[in-house]
């Protein structure tokens, strides 16, 4: 079977930890033991998130502000897709050896008109207490909002609309190479009069990108990895129970929140109803999840 795999940040940085490479490394290493498992039973597509690595780049880029310009998000999400790109590509490598993997600069195009750019909605980079954030959006311009108990600043979270590297994702897959693409969404892009693209300011969410990526690549699966066993009803409380299997219908029906299990949720449902099985779960069931046996199953066309 073909399986695209999109890894939650938990794979990479885990809340409120460092964002020192040391820290990704190790995430990534115990990330990777699961894929591995995975890749040597199916073909696999992999893609990630990169929201703490891009915020970081972009506070990294302002501290040169008096010398450099500020480099914008579309440059800052292909460095952020590169560099954890390479940490996942290096760890399986290392697990897999005699087989190819190749992590591939991915360029996603959205539309000038998508309302996302007049309600900045995509969290990125680290959390903030009240005054911090106020403090960075009156000095910095950032719009800002909850996340959690906290605030992080928020950026336009465009739709994916076609992913420009598709035909070379597809020929990698077809000679039995593990790819590793779309990374963070992809780099956000527009097209000119002409055709000619450019990039944009923006972050496209990781798990709309991994639905398109997985129904263009002719998945059979979609794996949405998190650090949870899938959505629990009743998610907090004592009575709370792992949903095992559901519908689209019926995972939109949920209300789940945008800033957490929303966007998988979403991903999930799209998938599903063009025909394909996706599955929320713990980054550590991969190969269980693949199988039917864990997570949370979205199957069928309503």
């Amino acid at each position: 079977m073909r399986v695209v795999v999109a890894l939650g940040g938990n794979a990479l940085l885990r809340r409120g930890e460092s964002a020192e490479v040391g820290s990704q490394r190790r995430n990534i290493s115990a990330a990777v033991e699961s894929l591995a498992e995975l890749a040597r039973a199916h073909e696999v597509v992999i893609t990630h998130g990169n929201g703490p690595q891009v915020g970081l780049l972009a506070l990294q880029s302002e501290a040169y502000a008096a010398e450099v310009p500020p480099y914008p998000l579309d440059v800052l999400g292909a460095e952020s897709e590169g560099m954890v790109g390479y940490l996942i590509d290096q760890e399986l490598g290392n697990r897999l050896p005699g087989r190819h993997v190749v992590t591939l600069l991915t360029q996603v195009l959205v539309d000038a008109a998508d309302p996302a750019f007049k309600r900045p909605s995509k969290p990125i980079g680290p959390v903030y207490s009240k005054a911090e954030a106020d403090r960075l959006a009156s000095e910095r311009g950032y719009s800002v909002a909850l996340d959690g108990e906290q605030w992080r600043r928020v950026v336009p979270s465009p739709e994916p609309r076609r992913i420009i590297e598709l035909g070379a994702i597809r020929t990698l897959v077809a000679g039995g190479t593990i790819v590793i693409c779309v990374g963070g969404g992809g780099v956000p892009v527009l097209a000119g009069a002409e055709g000619s693209l450019h990039g944009v300011e923006a972050v496209i969410d990781k798990d709309l990108a991994a639905a398109l990526l997985a129904h263009e690549v002719g998945a059979d699966i979609l794996l949405l990895l998190t650090d949870v066993p899938g959505i629990e009803l009743g998610w907090g409380h004592s009575d709370a129970r792992l949903l095992h299997a559901t519908s689209p219908r019926e995972i939109r029906g949920l209300g789940l929140a945008a800033g957490s299990m929303g966007p998988k949720a979403e991903a999930a449902a799209r998938f599903a109803e063009q025909g394909g099985r996706a599955v929320i779960a713990d980054l550590e069931a991969a190969a269980a999840a693949a199988a039917g046996n864990a997570g949370t199953q979205v199957v069928g066309k309503a």
